[in-house]
Formats: C-alpha cells, sequence, structure tokens
C-alpha cells in the first residue's frame, strides 16, 4: 500500500510533466552533495525546475500525465529537470553547466510537450541553437529576402524609363541652347 507521501509525490510530478514544454533526464552519478547543490543553483537561475526522482514515482507520474515514452529516457539514478518556457533554455543550461565544471552528469534524454522523445545528441544540438528571438529574425529575414528581391526586379524598368526620360530633356535641352 503506497504511502500518502508517495501518492502526493507522485501527484506532484504528473503536474510537472503535464505544464512542461521538456522535461531533460540525466544521471547524477558520480556528483557529490556541494555539486548537486550549484547545479540546482545554476539551474534555479535559469528557471529550470531540477528534481531528483525515484524511476518507480517518475513511471507512475509519466503513465497518468498520458507520456508513457518518458520512461525510457529514466534509468538508473535520474534528475529530471523540467522547463516550462523555452524548451532550447533547458538543455543549454544543462549543457553549459557540464561544460564548464566538466561535471559527470550524463544527458540521458528529453521528452517534449507534444510527446517527441530526443535521444542525448538531439538534447545537445537543442543546447546549441540560438536563442528563440533570434532565430525568429533569421526566419523572418529569409521569408523577405525573396520578396525584397521581386520589388527590385519590378521596379527596375520604372527606374530604366525615369532615366531614360531624364536623359531625353537633357538632351532635347542640350539642342535647343545650341540651336
Amino acid at each position: 500500500m503506497p504511502t500518502q507521501a508517495k501518492v502526493d509525490r507522485v501527484k506532484e510530478l504528473q503536474e510537472k510533466l503535464e505544464r512542461s514544454s521538456i522535461a531533460v533526464t540525466a544521471t547524477y552519478t558520480g556528483i557529490g552533495v556541494n555539486g548537486m547543490t550549484e547545479l540546482r543553483r545554476k539551474m534555479r537561475e535559469s528557471g529550470v525546475e531540477l528534481l531528483v526522482i525515484k524511476n518507480t514515482l517518475m513511471y507512475l507520474a509519466a503513465e497518468g500525465a498520458q507520456r508513457p515514452q518518458v520512461k525510457d529516457i529514466v534509468q538508473g539514478p535520474t534528475a529530471i529537470a523540467f522547463g516550462y518556457d523555452d524548451p532550447a533554455e533547458v538543455a543549454r543550461s544543462i549543457h553549459e553547466y557540464i561544460r564548464t565544471t566538466r561535471s559527470p552528469l550524463s544527458i540521458q534524454g528529453a521528452a517534449m510537450a507534444d510527446g517527441l522523445i530526443l535521444p542525448p545528441g538531439d538534447v545537445e544540438r537543442l543546447a546549441t541553437l540560438p536563442p528563440r528571438d533570434q532565430l525568429i529574425s533569421m526566419l523572418l529575414g529569409t521569408m523577405q529576402a525573396p520578396i525584397q528581391r521581386l520589388l527590385g526586379v519590378l521596379n527596375g524598368p520604372v527606374q530604366n524609363l525615369g532615366g531614360l526620360l531624364h536623359a531625353r530633356i537633357q538632351q532635347l535641352e542640350a539642342s535647343e541652347a545650341g540651336a
């Protein structure tokens, strides 16, 4: 018979899974208490919620949240980072922590809000993407480029006609001045 504390913990994990845009799992073996404290602090600064969980509780929460695929990325001692806004920010925070501290923390994968499971390599690629605002700017620039080229092509004949008329006016004025 499960204790009320475990039932509450499963419900809490289930709510976090349902609200999150991404959940990144990582093994934390080899990290001391001070390292875990620093990791949690860094994640909090980035707006990421990091929890160390029991796998069986996470399995139950995944079933309750209608995300059974989360079980695929939860093996062994697992820490899970929940992100509620930009998914790339969570991946970037964990990747940056691992890179700068040379931590033995190892990313197992990520579960996106739409049910997609990312392997560790895809999580690292997600971490190296530019920030969302920059990606939107790049997309808009790419969308505007063909329109600007079309506008230049359409304006070309009108500009040429204007230049031709101006040259003809100068030619007529020069011939009148010479006559």
